[in-house]
C-alpha cells in the first residue's frame, strides 16, 4: 500500500484531501519538516489561499529547497490548486515573490471580463502524450492560472474565456489546477493512477 504524506502549510482544506485518500483505502500523515518532505514516498502539496503567504510559510519552514529538489528529481509529488501554482516561477497575485521555479512559467490572473474566481465544473482535455490525465469534468475554484503547457511537461487544458492549464504532469509529478479530491469519480480515478506511478529512490 502506498504511503502518502500531505504537506501542512496552514493554507489548505486538509480534511477533504485526507478523505479522498481514505476513500481509496490509503492512510495519510501530515508533514511540515524539511527532512520529512525529502523522505516522503509520495507527497501532496495542497493549497487554498494566496500565493505570497503560502510561499512565506514554505520559506520560513525551510521547505522550498527540498520541495523543488523532489520535483526536479521526478519523485512522486501531487500539487493541488495553489499547490500547482507554487511550482511556477512567480504569480501576478504576488508581484516580486519568487515561486519554486520547478516549472518555467508564470501564473496569470483571469481577465477583467471574466467572473473570478472560476467556480464549478469544467472539461479537462489532455494532450496526446499525457499518461495520467484523461478527458472528463473536474471541479475548479481559481482566480489565477498557467496559460500554456511549458516545454518538458505534458498536461491538459480547459477553457474559461480562453485556454488555461488544467493540469501538468511529468512522470510521477502531477499538478492539478482543479481539485481532484472534490471531482467525484473523475478525481478519484486520477488519484488512483498517480498512486500507481513508479517511485524513484531518494
Amino acid at each position: 500500500m502506498a504511503s502518502v504524506s500531505i504537506l501542512k502549510t496552514g493554507l489548505a482544506n486538509l480534511a477533504s484531501v485526507k478523505a479522498a485518500f481514505e476513500r481509496l483505502g490509503v492512510s495519510t500523515r501530515l508533514v511540515e519538516d524539511p527532512n520529512e518532505v525529502t523522505r516522503a514516498e509520495r507527497l501532496v502539496v495542497p493549497g487554498v489561499g494566496a500565493y505570497g503567504p503560502a510561499l512565506d510559510v514554505l520559506r520560513e519552514r525551510g521547505l522550498l529547497s527540498p520541495l523543488k529538489a523532489r520535483i526536479d528529481a521526478g519523485r512522486a509529488t501531487l500539487g493541488i490548486c495553489l499547490g500547482l501554482q507554487l511550482f511556477g516561477e512567480g504569480s501576478e497575485e504576488s508581484p516580486g515573490v519568487r515561486g519554486l521555479g520547478a516549472v518555467p512559467i508564470q501564473v496569470r490572473a483571469f481577465g477583467s471580463d471574466l467572473i473570478s474566481p472560476q467556480m464549478g465544473w469544467n472539461k479537462v482535455i489532455p494532450a496526446e502524450d499525457a499518461q495520467l490525465l484523461e478527458p472528463g469534468y473536474a471541479y475548479f475554484a481559481n482566480s489565477f492560472r498557467f496559460e500554456e503547457i511549458p516545454a518538458g511537461w505534458s498536461g491538459a487544458l480547459a477553457d474559461y474565456g480562453g485556454p488555461l492549464v488544467a493540469a501538468l504532469e511529468r512522470g510521477a509529478v502531477l499538478g492539478c489546477q482543479f481539485h481532484p479530491e472534490l471531482s467525484g469519480a473523475y478525481g478519484e480515478a486520477l488519484i488512483s493512477r498517480w498512486l500507481k506511478t513508479e517511485v524513484p529512490s531518494c
